[in-house]
C-alpha cells in the first residue's frame, strides 16, 4: 500500500508523457521532502537478454558531480597508507585477504585493487563475486595507480551492471544537488550506457528511462 503522501505526488506526473530530463529534475526537486534529503535514482529498462554472457551491460561512469553518498572503500595493495590517506576506509595486502577469508565479512562498498594483487585475491573470489563486490579492469577498480582509483570512487566515479532482469539501476545524486549538477549526472550516466551497447543485441536496446527519488513516483524520461 503506498502512501497519502507518495499518491499525492504520484497526481502531479503525467504518467504517458515522457519528460526532458530538465524538466524531471526540476518536478522531483519540488516535490521532495523537506525534512529528508533524498537519494536521485535512475532506473534503466533494456532490450537485452541478460542469460547471454556477451549481452551484459556493465561498465563504469565518473559523474560531473559527487554523488553525496559516503562509500567504504576497500583497498587491496601493497601500499596501504597511500590508499587510506587518499580516502579509502580499509586497505591491506594478503592481511586483508585473509581477514575476509576467516570471516566472510565484506563491510565495504566497492573495492578496488593493484593488478598484482589479482592472484593473491582468487581465494576470496567468490566471497567478492557473490557480493558484486570483485575488483575488475572493466570498471577501472583493478588500477596499478591505486590513488587515483580511490580517490575517482570517492569523487564521482559508479559503477553499473544489470540486474537478472535487465535492468541498470543507479543513484545520481541528491535531491540537495543543484538542478543543473543534478541533470548533468543523469545525463553522464544514460550516455554512458548508451555507448556501451552489446553488439549482440536486435531491435530496441533502452526501453525505458525512470527517474524518481527514494520515496518518490517515477518520471518517465527521455533517452
Amino acid at each position: 500500500m503506498r502512501s497519502k503522501h507518495y499518491k499525492e505526488l504520484k497526481k502531479q506526473i503525467d504518467k504517458t508523457k515522457v519528460y526532458p530530463i530538465v524538466e524531471a529534475v526540476d518536478i522531483l526537486k519540488k516535490m521532495a521532502r523537506k525534512n529528508f534529503d533524498e537519494s536521485v535514482e535512475v532506473h534503466i529498462r533494456l532490450g537485452i537478454d541478460p542469460k547471454k554472457g556477451e549481452q551484459q551491460v556493465r561498465g563504469a561512469v565518473s559523474l560531473p558531480h559527487s554523488t553525496g553518498k559516503t562509500r567504504r572503500i576497500a583497498a587491496f595493495t601493497n601500499s596501504p597508507e597511500k590508499a587510506k590517506q587518499a580516502g579509502a576506509t580499509l586497505a591491506g595486502g594478503q592481511d586483508l585477504i585473509d581477514e575476509i577469508k576467516k570471516t566472510e565479512k565484506t563491510d565495504f562498498d566497492v573495492a578496488v585493487a593493484e593488478p598484482a594483487m589479482m592472484k593473491s585475491i582468487a581465494p576470496i573470489a567468490r566471497i567478492l563475486g557473490t557480493r558484486g563486490l570483485m575488483p575488475s579492469p572493466k570498471t577501472g577498480t583493478v588500477n596499478p595507480d591505486i590513488e587515483a582509483a580511490v580517490k575517482e570512487l570517492t569523487g564521482g566515479k559508479v559503477n553499473f551492471k544489470n540486474d537478472d532482469s535487465g535492468n541498470v539501476h543507479q543513484l545520481v545524486g541528491k535531491v540537495s544537488l543543484d538542478k543543473g549538477k543534478l541533470f548533468d549526472n543523469v545525463k553522464a550516466f544514460v550516455e554512458a550506457i548508451k555507448k556501451i551497447k552489446p553488439a549482440g543485441v536486435k531491435g530496441e536496446y533502452i526501453k525505458g528511462i525512470t527517474l524518481c527519488t527514494t520515496m518518490g513516483p517515477g518520471i518517465k524520461i527521455t533517452a
